[in-house]
């Protein structure tokens, strides 16, 4: 579907180490722990690390990537921790979560072309219940060319115009360019310009 599919991630996943680390994202960790425990889908999971945290403090873990080889390393990151985490590996383009199930769904640096990303945020809506929350941490267009992360590709960085369109079904509690320091990993290091949002599914 792109250059960015399951054979791209299973050849950056291939080292023993954990390429992003074993602790979760922190603006994932700082939103998810004032929540009550739930269900929870984590979309583009890569090796686990946002999963296991979220199992360890009482989610209920439905999982989702392109790649075989971060389905093994997220596996047995939840073993080392003594939690269980349901992982699927698939390909987005053909996914369809369950539809009113989930109370949160996190998007973690997940990088998509936009007719990709357009279909699968109409997913996460949909796999929502009303008042579900989206935790979400992507790179914004100013990323391009910095070495601290994410996509070489101007279309699949992110704009807050793009995500207000793109959950103009849901109530945005906070959208926010910001710049970071990043510092999650070699892959992840250094000054940064991410989106930050945080969203409720409104009744229809």
């Amino acid at each position: 579907m792109n250059d960015f599919g399951g054979k791209f991630w299973d050849e950056r996943y291939s080292a023993t180490e954990f390429i992003y680390g074993t602790e979760p994202n922190n603006f994932f960790r700082i939103k998810l722990d004032k929540l009550t425990p739930g269900k929870i889908l984590l979309l583009g999971e890569g090796e686990g690390r946002n999963a296991v945290h979220a199992a360890l403090n009482g989610w209920e873990v439905d999982a989702v990537d392109f790649s075989t080889r971060a389905k093994e390393k997220a596996l047995q990151l939840a073993l080392d921790n003594d939690v269980l985490i349901n992982y699927e590996v698939v390909d987005l383009s053909n996914y369809k979560p369950k539809q009113n199930y989930y109370d949160a769904v996190a998007i973690i640096y997940l990088h998509l072309i936009p007719e990709l990303r357009q279909s699968i945020h109409l997913q996460v809506v949909n796999s929502l219940y009303t008042g579900g929350k989206l935790i979400l941490e992507v790179f914004e267009k100013e990323q391009l060319d910095k070495s601290s992360g994410g996509p070489q590709s101007l279309e699949m960085l992110y704009s807050k115009e793009e995500l207000k369109t793109d959950f103009v079904n849901m109530k945005i509690k906070m959208l926010e360019k910001q710049q970071i320091n990043l510092d999650e990993s070699e892959k992840h290091r250094g000054d940064a310009v991410v989106i930050r949002m945080i969203a409720e599914k409104a009744n229809r």
